[in-house]
């Protein structure tokens, strides 16, 4: 998905306007409308503004990187994961392994 799209998209899931995403990074309404049509591409810096304004990372809002399909919840939390104590990370990885497991077997049984 092109940047553009994915402007559009993250925007819509905040109903924002075009008018209200310029507010809250500081650029014009107009320049809103020429990244959604990639007619300009956004700066870095303003990139950023924007990946933080949708709460995803900047790899997600580019659509770059390993980490582009995670959105900044995620990545938070797989950071809050590394962190703990290993006995605790192996408690938490065999409950997340159950509710999977769990999971794909209902779909399979569904589908």
């Amino acid at each position: 998905m092109d940047i553009g799209s994915k402007i559009i998209e993250l925007r819509k899931e905040k109903s924002w306007s075009q008018a209200e995403l310029a507010d809250n990074i500081s650029v014009s309404r107009v320049i809103i409308g020429k990244y959604e049509r990639n007619d300009a591409s956004p700066s870095i810096d303003i990139a950023k503004k924007m990946a933080d304004a949708f709460g995803v990372s900047l790899d997600f809002l580019v659509g770059n990187g390993k980490n582009a399909h995670f959105n900044k919840k995620t990545l938070k939390i797989i950071e809050d994961i590394e962190a703990l104590e290993p006995t605790t990370k192996d408690k938490l990885y065999f409950l997340v392994n159950a509710v999977i497991r769990d999971c794909k077997t209902q779909k399979a049984y569904a589908g």
